[in-house]
Order: C-alpha cells, then sequence, then structure tokens
C-alpha cells in the first residue's frame, strides 16, 4: 500500500493506493477508484473492496472524503455530495498523472452511498471505462424515504443556518449510535441500524478517523441530491450491480435494481449474493469473495481484455 494525496480545489484528499503483487512503478497497471460509503473512511470498508481487487491485479485508489478522516476541508464532518462527487472526478486526475497507471484501463466501483456517489460521477466521466457498485444506494432517496419527516428537517436546516450566520455554533448529530448500549437504550430494534453500529463502533473495523458526526446543514444538500437521475441518458458504461439478497430499510436492493433498470448500457449485470444483508456485504468473507469474485471477472473483461 502506498499513502497519496491529490487537490480537489484548495482541499487535500489522502488517500491509499492499493499495490498488485509484484509491483513495478516501471510497469503499467489497470486502475480502480472506490468510492466508498456516507461516514466510512478509508481504512474500514474501501480497504476490504482494494485489497482484494489489489491482489487480482488491479491498482486499488481508495481515499477519505474531503472533510472527513485525514482529508483537509472545513467544516468537519460535512457531507456534501456534490463535493463527493467531484472527489471522485479529482481522483481520476490523479491517476492520470501516474505513470504506472494505464489511461485507458481505469474503472470505478462504489459502495453503498457511494455506489450512488459513483454512478452519478460516471455520467460524465468518460475515462471511466465500466462501473461497478455493490449495495448502492442514492443517498438523497434513501434519507428522503427514512426519515419521520423530510420537509422538517429541510426547516430544522434553514432555521439552524440562520444560528450559524449569526455566530452560533455548528451543530453535529451522529449518523448512527456510538455504541450498541446506545442504541438498546433508545429503543432502537432494527436490524440493519445495530449492524452498522456493530460494524462502525465495535469490530475491528472502528477507526479512529471515523467521527460518526454529520453537520446537520449537510442533511439539506443531502436530501436535494438525485444519484440516478439521469441513468438513461447519461450512464452509457459497461455496469455490475451487486445487491445483498436479504431486503432491508436500507433499501439496497431495491437502488440496485432500479439503477439495472435504468441504466441503457448495452452490457449490464445483475448479482444477488443470496442471505447477505447491507452490513454483511461490507465485511462478511462468505459474501465480500462472492462480490470480488464477480467484480474482478468483470473489470477483467471491460479493461483488460476490453472484449466489448
Amino acid at each position: 500500500m502506498k499513502r497519496t494525496t491529490f487537490k480537489n480545489g484548495h482541499t487535500e484528499v489522502v488517500g491509499n493506493l492499493h499495490l498488485p503483487p509484484d509491483f513495478y512503478e516501471s510497469r503499467s497497471y489497470p486502475a480502480l477508484v472506490l468510492a466508498t460509503p456516507g461516514s466510512s473512511v478509508k481504512e474500514q470498508v474501501g480497504a476490504i473492496y482494494a485489497e482484494r481487487l489489489a491482489a487480482r491485479g488491479f491498482l486499488a485508489l481508495t481515499f477519505d472524503p474531503s472533510y472527513q478522516g485525514e482529508s483537509g476541508g472545513e467544516p468537519r464532518d460535512l457531507e456534501d455530495p456534490a463535493t463527493r462527487v467531484e472527489d471522485i472526478h479529482c481522483a481520476v486526475d490523479h491517476l492520470m498523472t501516474l505513470p504506472y497507471v494505464s489511461e485507458e484501463q481505469v474503472g470505478l466501483l462504489g459502495i453503498c452511498a457511494g455506489g450512488g456517489y459513483a454512478v452519478n460521477a460516471a455520467l460524465a466521466e468518460r475515462r471511466f471505462k465500466a462501473v461497478g457498485t455493490v449495495v448502492a444506494n442514492d443517498i438523497g432517496e434513501a434519507l428522503r424515504r427514512l426519515l419521520p419527516d423530510y420537509r422538517q428537517t429541510l426547516m430544522e436546516v434553514s432555521s439552524q443556518r440562520t444560528v450559524e450566520a449569526r455566530g452560533g455554533g455548528l451543530r453535529r448529530d451522529p449518523w448512527i449510535p456510538d455504541s450498541l448500549k446506545e442504541a438498546e437504550d433508545a429503543g432502537i430494534t432494527d436490524t440493519e441500524v445495530l449492524e452498522a453500529v456493530a460494524f462502525y463502533r465495535e469490530s475491528q473495523y472502528r477507526h479512529p478517523n471515523s467521527s460518526n458526526r454529520l453537520i446537520f446543514n449537510s442533511y439539506g444538500r443531502i436530501l436535494k441530491f438525485d444519484a440516478f437521475g439521469l441513468v438513461p441518458d447519461l450512464l452509457t458504461q459497461p455496469l455490475q450491480v451487486i445487491v445483498g439478497g436479504r431486503s432491508g430499510k436500507t433499501g439496497q436492493y431495491e437502488a440496485g435494481q432500479r439503477l439495472f433498470d435504468l441504466s441503457p448500457a448495452k452490457e449490464k449485470h445483475f448479482l444477488v449474493v443470496e442471505g447477505a444483508g447491507h452490513y454483511d456485504m461490507y465485511y462478511k468473507d462468505i459474501y465480500v469473495s462472492q462480490a470480488i469474485a464477480r467484480l474482478a471477472e468483470f473489470f477483467q473483461k471491460h479493461l483488460v481484455d476490453q472484449s466489448f
């Protein structure tokens, strides 16, 4: 693995390049940009997938989004879909400057909210020759569906922005409870929320750079975001959609099906990993290995063999 940095405007974005076995800078490699879930840093879900795809011969770049993790940007913990999408464009800009990246062999993989961001970036980014997603979600649609009253949330965002404009402090809310005990005390019983807490806050994948905090006015940016709206017109690349077979409130199965149905790609594939829920697809080997096998085959065909 090799640490790297690149710029999104004036913001420094910090990433890790996961290198293929027997890597030599004098050679040229097919490369992948990975877009990770909301609240996730590069050492978590992105690293799990990047390490395994690097072992299959791809150079895989995972990075902390602007305003999060080791990357720069103020205010900290902002989730801005437009910036997340531009981070991806800047990531491929960066790959184009590396002599060991084959510029005609670059693909894009998005996971969870990163899947929606990846798809949105690919609409206008023809340097990506193939696009893959795992439990992809349109974070805007998901929150419009999951929040008790998203219109009321927008009213609260407007009020909070007024507070901040008048010199008041920023409001930071947790993405999820900070512990299973906190979730239990709050009366949370939804299986997927508890699985998210277990992964991010109480497993070996917990990371100090993942703050589990979200600037509240991020909701104003997220709720108006539409990841898939222009897919029928602009997403022309070969597409691999992977979903978990166990549907839940995150809506990953339904979002993946919608993305697949909207895509006009001449070649597109839909894989259901039977028995897997949303968060199972992050790290459980029995499920992740199935996703990796399909993604490696897909990217090998469309980036290396280029037989489409």
